[in-house]
């Protein structure tokens, strides 16, 4: 990238950091989408990010899209841009944000993957409970799926955050915003199982606040845990294409499937807009209409 280019890209991200306080996945995101945008700008019409014009950002997603992108990459894309020139546009830095006047793609309703209540019994049974390593990965995933936890917020989870006395964990979301989620009794003695019996020889002495760590003593990672889910999910036979969230789409979706209100499953998911939530309401409608096929006579 030319300096203008790096230069805008930073204040930008420092920007977001200081007033949104998004996650580090998040800033992240935006950098490598400002940063795909401002080599190709280079590359392909000797610019920089501050000159672009609306006919530039749409031949590189015409660029991108030859290049295999599909529909949803391609709008969560112009979301990230379009948010980085309106930042500099409100700033006085800019006279017009060039991707202003460009549609999104139009996208299909995709429901997440979430797995059947025997499937969930099947993973969390995977791994070996006679074992450090097991006994760690068993109450992660009771962790995941009893309070509907992002992987992101698992991870960094400190064992100053968790009650177990009131069997609740406060987490930090998106946005910083803080929520107390009720992890129920099952979580709770697993928990308690890993503190007593894995953890003190995971750290072997050393000093960490982070609850769950490495069989080295290192706070866990998300890639590193990611890992772990789909070697579990294999063992089990489970042969659904699952995601980092698959446990969390399964917390909603069986929550609401089991009569629980809208509201609440919101604010266990920390979802600050209800449409977000109403997502999973088609899950389960989706869900009823398999087993009326499979168990009605007239299905």
């Amino acid at each position: 990238m030319v300096e203008g280019s790096i230069s805008m890209l930073e204040q930008f991200i420092d920007a977001l950091w200081m007033e949104r306080g998004l996650s580090k996945n998040t800033l992240a995101a935006y950098r490598a989408d400002i940063t795909g945008l401002a080599n190709w700008l280079q590359q392909a019409r000797q610019s920089e990010l501050g000159a672009a014009r609306r006919q530039d950002i749409l031949d590189y997603f015409a660029h991108r899209v030859e290049q295999g992108a599909q529909p949803r990459s391609t709008a969560r894309l112009l979301s990230s841009i379009r948010r980085f020139y309106q930042y500099f546009v409100r700033q006085g830095k800019l006279t017009d944000d060039p991707s202003a006047k460009i549609d999104a793609p139009k996208l299909g309703r995709t429901l997440p993957t979430s797995l059947t209540e025997s499937e969930v019994e099947a993973l969390l049974d995977a791994p070996d409970t006679g074992d450090i390593l097991g006994l760690r990965d068993r109450t992660m995933l009771e962790l995941l799926y009893a309070g509907g936890l992002r992987v992101s917020e698992l991870v960094t989870l400190n064992i100053s955050q968790v009650s177990l006395q009131q069997g609740v964990v406060r987490l930090n979301g998106k946005g910083n915003k803080e929520r107390l989620v009720p992890l129920g009794e099952e979580a709770v003695n697993w928990l308690q199982r890993y503190l007593a019996d894995s953890r003190p020889f995971l750290v072997k002495g050393k000093q960490s606040e982070s609850l769950f760590v490495t069989r080295r003593g290192g706070a866990m990672t998300r890639q590193a845990f990611w890992y772990i889910i789909k070697r579990y999910a294999s063992n089990a036979a489970i042969k659904k294409d699952l995601s980092p969230h698959t446990l969390r789409h399964s917390f909603a979706t069986h929550l609401l499937n089991n009569g629980a209100d809208l509201r609440v499953v919101q604010m266990l998911l920390g979802h600050s807009d209800l449409s977000t939530t109403q997502i999973y309401t088609h899950v389960a409608r989706e869900r009823l209409k398999e087993l009326h096929e499979q168990h009605h006579p007239r299905g």
